[in-house]
């Protein structure tokens, strides 16, 4: 993961310190905000470890860095510990983010994964303010043998939504994707159609267990933090999934987001192809950020 060496070549500099002094953890604070980590949740961070590190008595810098990974892991761990989609039971998964962040290709990613799991997936194509949305969902309905549920553009996201629960019930699929517009968080009448949306699912969705899921550019840095709060507030968003983690991206708004907003992160994606998708492994990517240095 390129992330681990984004995050190397800004901490490394400061685990080869030689002393365990002041200047240590202040330089640490500062590398984590660099890293998106955000201010707030950097030095939550830094507090826990050098607490940890005062009671285990260490003193030399390298030694804190299994610290800070067990941190970072625990940071971003699920609050309940439980699956974002639940096993088997008929779900309703609402896709949320801006223009640019990867909404529909990680749509295609999530109905790939559903499908080789055995469940049976329709898609709803509810960004009807861009005919290129409709056409580009239609497209990959067309390469993965999923049915698309669409209108004519400009037409009512919500009726797109309510018939494509109606065509699950009628079909027995087990999870219907919706997706939105690329909402600027910043329009606040955007915002509100996209609780119109979330608002005629949870009342149509009987018999459906509702997920909002918030896709995000790993490399918006904290813009995305400010996109994650938005959106958010706006529709109860229940997990996030990080795109583009293949690139430069360093990684610290994950931390940042469930830190600060307490969304824990459900996915990664980790290229290009259909199937670039992972479930979000907390331990295994604070081992990736924050690997041992390699033997001399």
């Amino acid at each position: 993961m390129k992330t681990g060496a984004a995050w190397s070549r800004l901490l490394g500099g400061v685990f080869i310190r030689k002393t365990l002094d002041a200047a240590f953890w202040d330089d640490l604070e500062e590398a984590l905000i660099v890293s998106d980590v955000g201010v707030r949740t950097s030095a939550a961070l830094v507090q826990t470890v050098r607490t940890e590190a005062a009671m285990a008595k260490l003193n030399e810098p390298d030694k804190v860095r299994s610290l800070l990974r067990g941190a970072v892991a625990a940071q971003l761990a699920k609050p309940d510990g439980g699956d974002f989609l639940p096993d088997r039971q008929p779900t309703a998964l609402l896709i949320v983010g801006v223009n640019g962040a990867g909404k529909t290709t990680s749509i295609a990613k999530l109905a790939r994964a559903a499908q080789k799991d055995g469940r049976k997936v329709i898609l709803a194509a509810a960004d009807t303010f861009r005919a290129g949305a409709i056409e580009q969902l239609k497209v990959w309905g067309d390469r993965l043998g999923l049915t698309v549920i669409a209108h004519q553009a400009g037409s009512d996201p919500g009726a797109v939504a309510f018939d494509a629960l109606s065509a699950a019930r009628a079909r027995g699929a087990d999870l219907v994707i919706v997706d939105t517009a690329g909402r600027l968080h910043t329009r606040h009448n955007l915002m509100e159609e996209l609780r119109k949306v979330r608002t005629i699912i949870d009342r149509q969705g009987e018999g459906f267990v509702v997920r909002v899921l918030l896709v995000i550019d790993g490399t918006t840095g904290q813009n995305g933090l400010a996109q994650a709060r938005a959106f958010r507030d706006a529709v109860k968003c229940d997990a996030v999934m990080l795109t583009k983690l293949d690139g430069t991206a360093k990684g610290g708004i994950a931390i940042a987001i469930a830190g600060e907003l307490g969304l824990p992160v459900a996915f990664i994606g980790t290229g290009e192809g259909v199937d670039d998708i992972s479930a979000f492994d907390p331990a295994g990517f604070a081992e990736a950020v924050l690997p041992e240095p390699a033997a001399a």
